[in-house]
């Protein structure tokens, strides 16, 4: 597994649908080591922090191997690194392989995922299509969030390196096909429950899967 590209973008202003939306969507690749903070990489930034940002989408991870897919449903002059809003663009970190509480290093930075990513419209304004949100959850192709450890510093061609395995063996691919499948599985919602690390968002989903009030 390594680093394909790191990527970074400060909030900008964008014109989407005849009104200005601040984004920080708009990821541009660099070259340059990048230091890994708590909560985010430095040069990098959300626009909305109730929905974005945060411990728990500190470092957005997307697969190099999706970008197959999406060549024929996104035009080829968006379909750059970071295309997706990730920071980075990995290679041979996919969501079927990777558990909730995976932990990585990345340079010297060191990183456990966490949950997947969920799309909001703001992606339709990066790829100039309304309708590659929906496309994006259905895919399943959903990409990975990760909790900051360690900070560190990491670029371009880094081995990314499992330290450890989850005893939690729930993949980022399994959680992303139980938020948008109509049907619940109980079993899977079962092991996610007692997880005591997992992000707020996911607990508030879980009791509502299962009819239960805080």
């Amino acid at each position: 597994m390594h680093l394909v590209s790191v990527n970074i973008s400060l909030p900008q202003t964008a014109s989407w649908q005849g009104e200005p939306v601040t984004t920080g969507i708009f990821k541009q690749p660099v070259t340059h080591p990048v230091t890994v903070e708590a909560n985010h990489l430095t040069g990098d930034g959300q626009a909305d922090l109730r929905v974005h940002g945060g411990r728990d989408k500190a470092v957005y991870a997307y697969p190099l191997e999706h970008y197959d897919y999406w060549q024929s449903r996104v035009a080829a002059d968006l379909l750059t690194m970071g295309a997706f809003g990730e920071n980075l663009t990995t290679s041979g970190l996919l969501e079927h392989e990777v558990c909730i509480g995976d932990i990585f290093r990345v340079g010297t930075a060191v990183l456990m995922a966490v949950q997947p990513r969920l799309p909001c419209f703001k992606l339709g304004i990066r790829l100039n299509d309304p309708t590659l949100v929906k496309q994006f959850a259905r895919s399943g192709r959903s990409g990975i969030y990760f909790r900051v450890m360690e900070p560190g510093t990491l670029q371009v061609g880094n081995t990314i390196t499992r330290l450890a395995s989850s005893e939690h063996q729930v993949t980022i691919q399994q959680m992303t096909d139980l938020y948008w499948s109509p049907t619940k599985d109980a079993t899977l919602i079962q092991a996610l429950q007692p997880i005591p690390f997992l992000p707020a968002f996911w607990q508030r989903t879980l009791r509502r899967m299962t009819g239960k009030k805080k």
